[in-house]
């Protein structure tokens, strides 16, 4: 399958869209990595679940497209203590090697979704 600049964002898009409903609908699941130093972490969480949601539904929308994918660029600069948390907790907790490799694997994941949002964010050409 070729992959197209608008299949791209359909991916995204349904990615951030999936990641801000599940902040919103249980969002005890990512309480725990919030970084202890920042302040309510429940509205923090919720945040963070409306602008996945709000940027995912923005890249379909060509009139949007531009402004939720900076958006999201900029979200996904913020929360990227959040996975740094995750690991450390994680590791606090004696996870398995395995889960250890992966939550590694995570943290360069992030700037690897900020180009796919800024590729995805681009007019047709």
């Amino acid at each position: 399958m070729h992959f197209t600049p608008r299949r791209a964002r359909l991916v995204l898009a349904v990615l951030f869209i999936t990641a801000g409903v599940l902040h919103i609908v249980t969002p005890e699941r990512f309480l725990s990595i919030v970084p202890p130093s920042l302040p309510a972490p429940p509205l923090l969480v919720a945040i963070s679940g409306a602008a996945e949601l709000l940027g995912g539904i923005g890249l379909l929308v060509p009139r949007t497209r531009r402004v939720a994918g900076w958006g999201l660029i900029l979200l996904l600069i913020a929360v990227f203590p959040a996975n740094v948390q995750m690991l450390q907790s994680y590791r606090a907790h004696g996870v398995a090697w395995w889960g250890e490799v992966l939550l590694w694997l995570r943290l360069p994941l992030q700037p690897l979704l900020i180009w796919c949002v800024a590729r995805a964010m681009r007019p047709p050409s």
